[in-house]
């Protein structure tokens, strides 16, 4: 059984336009181009890590070379696109650019670029991390990634955009995938839970989701190790026992206690969530979303926010509150004292909130100038 047991990030791969979740943008793009009959030679996909880059590759490979392709609506069940699936297609060619980042594995790839498709339109030629090539195999690739032959369509995917030679980004075609919204990772899992008959509660998949940081893969290899721990009923605790989150309302009140400087009761959540062996990094990262969302809330609400709980506070507040658990980011995951230095970077972001920018008091004190000064004449004026 253990033998043919297929975790669920690659049992649940996207097979189709249709199964990308997240990346409308990109879908719409490439079957638009497909329909159309624009298809570039080469394309360039960029994005976090788990956000379907390699996945859209494949599909479109499937596009390219279906039978009766190219088109966007393609059978899963052809046999041209089983094969893609399977990685056996003699003419859709992936390339590990980690393993093979040599300006030799590049020359060879120009002399098979020359030969006809086997079985396909088209040659595909998906290289995965295509940053990891070297400079000497980016220049080795140029010009055939500027004329190359008509067969042959290039697929570049990496996590790093900035150490691809601009030269390379120049002669492709770029799409951004971005990171999935969790409300889209939430609706997919419970999807995939149906599927597999997992009983699961909302609030365990919104702290899957939120464990993703917008990442599809991570969310479905956490969930499939939910699995493995739980059996087939997964709860919030659950989750939050295996990989130390800390609860949707302690972080609400943590974030309450910092807006209303409340050190007791920063310092009681710290020790509790410490004893009970929670990630206090990860409590950071999670405190410092929450702080940014009544920092939108503030902008949009011209200048005031209630969301942290208690009395309204400013844009100005809350941007140095989220400004003040920034800083100490760095102290709190490579510092040797990581509860002490939590706490203070807690304390010091309640200090920075209730400071003032010394250009904002000279501007509130000009202002209680140029009053008392124009009441004054106006009082002159009525003597005279």
């Amino acid at each position: 059984m253990s033998s043919t047991y297929q975790v669920i990030a690659r049992k649940w791969r996207p097979q189709t336009f249709a199964d990308l979740v997240g990346q409308d943008h990109v879908v719409r793009t490439l079957t638009n181009a497909i329909t159309r009959g624009r298809i570039a030679h080469a394309y360039l996909f960029v994005g976090p890590r788990g956000t379907g880059k390699t996945s859209t590759a494949r599909i479109f490979a499937k596009a390219l070379n279906c039978t009766g392709g190219p088109k966007a609506d393609f059978d899963v069940n052809d046999p041209a696109c089983k094969a893609i699936a399977e990685g056996s297609h003699l003419d859709v060619i992936e390339i590990d650019g980690a393993s093979n980042n040599g300006v030799d594995q590049v020359r060879d790839l120009r002399e098979t670029v020359r030969y006809a498709p086997a079985q396909g339109k088209f040659k595909v030629y998906i290289i995965d991390e295509v940053h990891m090539l070297s400079a000497a195999a980016f220049n080795a690739l140029l010009k055939t990634l500027e004329e190359p032959p008509a067969h042959v369509k290039f697929v570049f995917a990496t996590t790093d955009p900035q150490k691809v030679l601009p030269t390379i980004v120049s002669r492709c075609q770029r799409f951004d995938l971005k990171p999935i919204p969790n409300d889209l990772i939430v609706e997919r899992l419970k999807k995939i839970a149906i599927e597999e008959k997992i009983k699961v509660s909302d609030t365990a998949l919104a702290c899957i989701a939120r464990l993703a940081d917008g990442g599809m893969r991570d969310a479905q290899s956490i969930f499939d190790q939910m699995i493995s721990f739980c059996g087939a009923e997964i709860s919030e605790p659950d989750v939050l026992d295996v990989y130390g989150l800390v609860a949707g309302e302690k972080i609400a009140a943590l974030a309450a206690a910092l807006a209303a400087g409340d050190h007791r009761k920063i310092v009681a959540i710290v020790d509790e969530s410490d004893a009970a062996g929670r990630d206090l990094v990860r409590l950071l990262i999670d405190l410092q979303a929450l702080v940014r969302v009544a920092l939108l809330d503030a902008i949009a609400q011209g200048g005031k926010s209630a969301q942290l709980g208690g009395l309204p506070m400013t844009t100005e507040q809350i941007t140095r509150m989220l400004d003040g658990l920034r800083e100490g980011e760095g102290s709190v995951k490579l510092g040797l004292a990581e509860k002490i230095n939590f706490e203070v970077t807690l304390l010091k972001a309640v200090e920075a909130s209730r400071a003032r920018a010394i250009d904002s008091l000279i501007k509130e004190l000009a202002a209680l100038a140029d009053e008392s000064s124009s009441s004054a004449d106006g009082s002159e004026k009525k003597k005279d």
